[in-house]
């Protein structure tokens, strides 16, 4: 009966640590499934983005940074374009960590935003609704930018950087994830790295 009952205890035993180490391989299998599948998510995610950046932007327009004034002054400026891509602007810069505006802002606070690397998406009353709040959550979910209305610019939904712009047909454009992806915080920041919060917000 000794001998029965240690077999049966031996017997549990083994029992109790092949369930074990089932239990630990299949955890750690899982674990590492889970990242492994995240990690190719986020290479889709990065190639996704590079292939953005690469991308040639149709109708963008360029401006020269040369000539765009970088001052700081007090009296209205009157940009050239609308809405402006740079020039001299005011101290104070808008709120662009995602912030969307409902109202007209000043251009020179703006402006001065997109020397700090921001993108500045803008739309007209001809604008869809669905385009504007499609662009608005792609804003709110991205820091360097800011969206608002701007009843004189020609084309229905814009986007601008420091020296760049572009008219897109709509939210699902390709064009706003490449604009986004080259030019927020892009090569053509004149003060990469420079605040986009504690500025002026509306």
């Amino acid at each position: 009966m000794r001998r029965a009952e240690q077999a049966r205890e031996r017997r549990n035993r083994l029992i109790t640590i092949g369930i074990s180490t089932v239990i630990v391989v299949g955890l750690v299998g899982f674990g590492s499934y889970l990242f492994i599948n995240e990690q190719n998510k986020q290479d889709k995610a990065d190639a996704k983005a590079k292939a953005a950046a690469d991308a040639p932007i149709k109708g963008l327009q360029e401006f020269d940074a040369k000539k765009l004034g970088r001052n700081h002054v007090t009296k209205p400026v009157s940009y050239p374009q609308t809405p402006p891509v740079g020039g001299d602007h005011n101290q104070a810069w808008m709120n662009c960590n995602g912030d969307v505006y409902d109202k007209a802002i000043p251009d020179m606070n703006a402006v001065h935003s997109l020397e700090h690397g921001a993108v500045w998406v803008t739309y007209n009353k001809q604008a869809k609704d669905a385009d504007i709040k499609a662009l608005q959550e792609k804003v709110k979910a991205t820091p360097y930018s800011l969206m608002s209305p701007v009843d004189g610019q020609k084309g229905a939904l814009m986007l601008t950087a420091w020296g760049k712009q572009v008219t897109v047909d709509s939210a699902k454009d390709p064009r706003v994830d490449s604009f986004f992806a080259k030019f927020v915080q892009g090569k053509q920041t004149p003060e990469p790295g420079a605040a986009c919060t504690n500025g002026l917000a509306l």
